[in-house]
């Protein structure tokens, strides 16, 4: 039974661990080498750690496995609290998997006089599994009682919490069942006292039986109260003859020698209902469980999250082959823990704070883009928020600073929206130029990506002359029922007197040959339509959508008009109409 659970689990696990790593190579998120084929990433990738281990680079990537990997460097920075509960659970962890899981792989190979009942592996068992539990502990400590700010727990996160806190819980209660249960010794006294394993008639059994029930905490039928000193010394001499070498007092398990104490009065109940071997089939099963579902779970950032900080460690985006990009990415979404540190930094914050819109925080867009990247179909809600999360991202680059798995979250994002522009699902939410960072990445953008989102926010904001005049109630800017509340900028358009100084210092101006034609309205001739009630030409005008907000317009302005926040203001204005209005609209793009 426990070799068909065991090669089970091992199976699924291997199976899982081989399609996890195949989806590196086979799903895409971004616009960098999307059209390389699997083959190919796959030969860019070994490519890769080829030159990385022929190359200076090594080095580097060795100080990223010390300090990043090892001893987590990133966390500690952050979080010291944070940086205790991984290093507790991950070393508590692997040295229990190594020592005591692969005991007879590992330890065993390493020490000849290995048993695990013989210290000091004994007492390590104990000491690795608190680790683990201390780690859980801080784990359910932040999350539920200090509750930090922006720190969201789902399903994936409860299970990890779960499993961690299953496998050694099970394995703690096992051993102190283990303790204290009379046939566990029975069997014990058979195969390495050569006793006969019953109580009558055997002097030797009784003597050592009273010796463990006097000192390992056994619970026995037969042993009652005090017992003659005689009786004890024999049972030690047989101890140390027959079981010392293997087998270390039990109370060196000192977790599991405590659980024993407690459970003392019910023991033998609970030793005749077979609760030792139910408990070790829950223990065995809590690992093969965890073990088989780790590729699928968030557990999986285990493996993940030490290749993300190797290879963003050595890479250079700008450099690396456009496949290991995409790889790269798409390994990352699988290196996410979801532990928010990023959202905690986002300086986009207060534009959560105001819309509640949780794609606006970067933890929460990395899980609803892991669903985009397997393929699953958004729906129109989630696709609206997303889109929204990902164009309100100021490219501060605090969360690919601060994130303890190496993300470099500011180039996914910038990835992440391009293919949605590719895709064709943008609308009046991503309004092109609105990004200034996605101006200032213009050369990452391929081919006549870059200009669509303009033309297609033009085409669905632009409002037909004819239909405005023909509502009901006559649209003004600032909006009239408004006035009471209007920034201090909302009127400034009527300082301007033309000097032209904002379209002389302007970049987008600049950038064109014949920027009247391209442009339609210039930035001083928008202050112009303004100050004469022209609102409709002023919105539509292609100015608008390609602004930057370099500010540079309102900084030279000698009149001090807020030329920059008032194109906010009309962008703004057209989405309002947009949205209030529910009659055809002629599209300046048709």
């Amino acid at each position: 039974m426990f070799d068909l659970l065991l090669y089970s689990s091992l199976s699924v696990f291997c199976v899982g661990l081989v399609y996890k790593v195949s989806t590196w190579f086979t799903r895409s998120i971004g616009i960098r080498g999307q059209n390389c084929s699997p083959l190919q990433r796959v030969g860019a990738f070994l490519n890769g750690i080829l030159g990385v281990l022929l190359s200076k680079k090594i080095f580097i990537l060795a100080k990223g496995l010390l300090l990043d990997v090892l001893l987590q460097r990133r966390i500690y920075r952050e979080d010291f609290l944070r940086w205790l509960m991984h290093m507790l659970i991950f070393c508590g962890f692997m040295l229990l998997l190594f020592m005591h899981a692969l005991g007879q792989i590992v330890t065993a190979r390493l020490f000849s006089n290995y048993y695990p009942t013989a210290n000091p592996f004994l007492f390590l068992r104990s000491l690795f599994g608190l680790m683990v539990l201390a780690g859980a502990g801080i784990a359910v400590f932040r999350r539920f009682v200090l509750k930090v700010p922006r720190l969201k727990t789902d399903g994936p996160d409860r299970y990890a919490i779960f499993i961690v806190a299953a496998v050694i819980l099970s394995g703690i209660l096992f051993e102190g069942l283990k303790i204290t249960s009379y046939s566990e010794f029975n069997h014990m006294a058979v195969d390495y006292g050569d006793l006969s394993g019953k109580w009558a008639g055997d002097k030797d059994q009784q003597a050592l039986e009273s010796y463990w029930v006097k000192n390992f905490g056994l619970v026995s039928p037969h042993v009652k109260g005090p017992v003659d000193q005689a009786v004890l010394a024999k049972g030690q001499e047989i101890n140390e003859m027959s079981c010392a070498d293997c087998h270390a007092s039990p109370k060196w398990a000192f977790a599991g020698y405590g659980v024993s104490r407690v459970i003392a009065p019910f023991a033998l109940r609970l030793n005749r209902a077979g609760a030792v071997n139910f408990l070790w089939y829950i223990h065995i099963l809590f690992c093969f469980i965890g073990l088989a579902y780790l590729p699928f779970s968030k557990m999986f950032h285990v493996l993940a999250t030490p290749v993300s900080l190797l290879a963003n460690a050595v890479m250079d985006s700008e450099t690396a082959h456009p496949a290991n990009v995409m790889t790269r990415q798409v390994m990352e979404l699988d290196a996410c823990t979801h532990c928010g540190t990023c959202s905690l930094r986002c300086s986009a914050l207060m534009a959560f704070e105001a819309i509640g819109n949780e794609y606006i925080l970067p933890s929460e867009k990395m899980t609803v883009l892991k669903r985009m990247a397997a393929g699953n179909t958004l729906s129109r809600k989630e696709l609206r928020a997303l889109l929204e999360g990902i164009y309100l991202c100021t490219n501060c680059d605090r969360c690919t600073v601060t994130c303890p798995s190496g993300i470099n979250l500011r180039e996914l994002w910038f990835n992440a929206r391009e293919r949605l522009i590719q895709e064709h699902r943008t609308g009046p939410m991503i309004l092109s130029q609105l990004s200034f960072a996605r101006g200032l990445g213009r050369e990452q953008v391929f081919g006549k990506s870059y200009p669509k989102p303009l033309e297609e926010a033009r085409g669905s904001l632009s409002v037909n002359f004819d239909v405005l005049m023909n509502q009901e109630k006559p649209l003004s800017f600032p909006p009239a029922e408004a006035e009471g509340n209007q920034p201090i900028h909302a009127n400034t358009y009527s300082y301007c007197f033309g000097c032209q100084n904002c379209t002389t210092v302007c970049p987008v101006v600049e950038n064109y040959e014949d920027p009247q034609e391209a442009l339609e309205l210039l930035p001083h001739q928008i202050m112009w339509c303004l100050g004469s009630g022209l609102i409709e030409a002023a919105s539509s005008s292609a100015m608008v959508w390609n602004c930057l907000t370099c500010y540079q317009c309102q900084e030279h302005c000698p009149q001090k008009v807020k030329v920059t926040d008032l194109l906010y203001e009309l962008k703004n204005w057209a989405l309002k109409n947009l949205e209030k209005s529910d009659k055809p609209r002629v599209s300046r793009a048709a």
